[in-house]
């Protein structure tokens, strides 16, 4: 098949990304470019981060499973994460929204207010956008922060500690249990809904030496092997440093006795952060140790073994 044939489900996600920017140009105003959670531009007078998510209706999010109030705190957390992995902060935001003709007025002005509420808590605003019709509702965000020493995913170094910051697992478990028609445990529904990202932890990481980070929005294994590749270091970690949420292993059993760890190892839409640093002192509040930096090639192991488990989610797939 040749190229010109190839679809986006054949080449990937990342494929497609890949192919994408070996055509994108570059200038001194661009000091990180694509390939990270955020890039990194200059201006006149300054830097700033900035990065762009998308969500759609039915990929992204159920109108049936959450509340126009849900969607918009989860559409802003997912893109005020992406400053948080790069060590910022957002200050502004732009969302472009398209909808169906019949969607109420009401279900609009909702979803827009908790998303200002959601951005409100790390002190940024939406500043402007764009409104179009489309079949489904579909929410593209642009946010812009600052970063006084941006991390990327490519500074871990082989001896590097590995350690993650906020909750891994329940909104997996969350959308196993939606998905099935419960609607508990109430604490993991809750979080695939409204998502609580660490916004704190980014900062300080990058404040105590943080080589490399990445936000967990796919899955911890599947994002890690991104910081991983970046790097061109191997990760191992270690399934007992993990904190295994209640609800996750309450919602585990339920289910027929599944491994909790998958949620955990497998799960995104956290937000959480997963990061290296130099040393385990170097550490601040809030992160948690599980592995460490090896020589490799962007493999991740666990307990010193391939992830047999689903490492996440992929697009197209």
């Amino acid at each position: 098949m040749s190229s010109t044939d190839q679809t986006i489900a054949a080449v990937g996600e990342f494929g497609l990304i890949d192919r994408v920017t070996e055509g994108i140009g570059s200038s001194e105003y661009v000091l990180l470019g694509p390939g990270d959670d955020a890039a990194h531009v200059a201006t006149a007078d300054g830097t700033f981060v900035v990065s762009t998510d998308i969500l759609v209706e039915g990929r992204h999010f159920r109108r049936d499973w959450s509340s126009p109030a849900d969607i918009g705190h989860k559409a802003a957390a997912a893109n005020l994460s992406d400053i948080n992995a790069m060590g910022g902060v957002a200050t502004a935001l732009t969302m472009a929204f398209a909808a169906p003709a019949d969607l109420p007025e009401q279900w609009a002005l909702e979803m827009v207010a908790a998303f200002e509420a959601e951005c409100a808590t790390v002190g940024a605003h939406l500043v402007g956008g764009d409104v179009s019709s489309a079949d489904q509702v579909v929410i593209s965000v642009t946010a812009i922060g600052d970063a006084e020493r941006p991390v990327t995913r490519a500074g871990a170094q082989v001896g590097d500690v590995v350690a993650y910051a906020g909750t891994l697992g329940l909104s997996a478990a969350g959308y196993a249990a939606l998905s099935r028609g419960f609607r508990s445990p109430k604490v993991a529904v809750d979080a695939h809904r409204r998502p609580a990202p660490p916004y704190a932890a980014g900062p300080a990481a990058a404040a105590s030496g943080a080589t490399a980070m990445i936000d967990v929005s796919d899955g911890f294994v599947a994002d890690l092997g991104h910081l991983a590749r970046a790097s061109k270091v191997g990760v191992d970690v270690r399934s007992e440093a993990f904190v295994l949420p209640e609800a996750v292993e309450t919602l585990a059993s339920a289910l027929g006795g599944l491994d909790p760890l998958s949620f955990v190892l497998g799960g995104g839409e956290d937000f959480a952060l997963v990061a290296t640093f130099p040393s385990a002192d170097a550490l601040p509040e809030g992160w948690t140790v599980v592995g460490e930096v090896r020589e490799g090639a962007g493999e991740v192991t666990v307990d010193g073994a391939p992830y047999a488990g689903n490492p996440g989610h992929r697009h197209f797939a």
